[in-house]
């Protein structure tokens, strides 16, 4: 099986302070990997390193096979990574349907499949990206990421902050995108319960270094290290 990615002792953080303590890991082309871990400790460094946007001090990062480490941000966006930060990064001056096409790269991903993945931005094409809820916001930056038409799809905690049924909304058709279309990604969700039958593997974070990493179905399973490292509590099964 061909790998999507590949991080070989990752060392990077934010000017000359460090946040990432060496990550080694491979993601396999068609596999989801849930990035887990309690606040602080490294995770949404570890996507922004991948994205490009922040300082890397040593290790290395290959996408499917091509070394990016070195790459900026829009190179590695026309490499193949999808990117959709917490701050969604949306145009807020222009309209959804212009949020996407800004940046579309050919490939299967286009405004029609979009608009069948979230009919409400079809309803919303022409409203500016400020006249959005915070839901559709948020259905507008996973679209516009596909319209780049990655290999690798970052998701940066994609259900904070919005309304239950949007949530459940929202992770239905990250299901589709992944297990359906057989898109790799990489998903930071505070919510492990909720990501880990999403995912195929799992990795958690600690002070910028991996402690767990496994089949997301083994860590589910587990009650006793979900609390150990996330603070999952049996009573939060529900």
């Amino acid at each position: 099986m061909t790998a999507v990615l590949v991080t070989d002792t990752l060392v990077a953080g934010y000017g000359e302070a460090s946040v990432l303590a060496g990550i080694s890991l491979t993601l396999d082309e068609g596999k989801t990997l849930a990035l887990l871990g309690r606040n602080g400790t490294g995770k949404t460094t570890f996507v922004n390193t991948l994205a490009g946007v922040t300082t890397h001090h040593s290790g290395s990062i290959h996408l499917l096979g091509k070394d990016v480490t070195k790459l900026r941000a829009d190179r590695r966006a026309a490499a193949g990574i999808g990117w959709v930060p917490q701050e969604r990064n949306i145009f807020k001056s222009l309209t959804v349907e212009e949020n996407m096409t800004a940046i579309a790269r050919p490939g299967m991903w286009n405004l029609e499949r979009i608009y069948q993945m979230f009919p409400r931005l079809k309803e919303r094409r022409k409203n500016l990206g400020n006249q959005l809820s915070g839901g559709e916001q948020q259905m507008l930056a996973v679209g516009r990421a596909l319209m780049v038409n990655p290999k690798l799809l970052l998701l940066d905690e994609p259900t904070e902050g919005l309304a239950p049924i949007i949530v459940d909304e929202l992770l239905a058709a990250i299901q589709r995108i992944t297990q359906g279309e057989g898109m790799s990604a990489i998903i930071i969700e505070q919510k492990a319960k909720k990501v880990l039958p999403l995912s195929d593997d799992a990795v958690i974070l600690d002070r910028g270094a991996i402690v767990y990493q496994g089949k997301s179905a083994d860590l589910l399973a587990d009650e006793s290290l979900l609390g150990q490292h996330l603070a999952v509590e049996k009573a939060a099964r529900h």
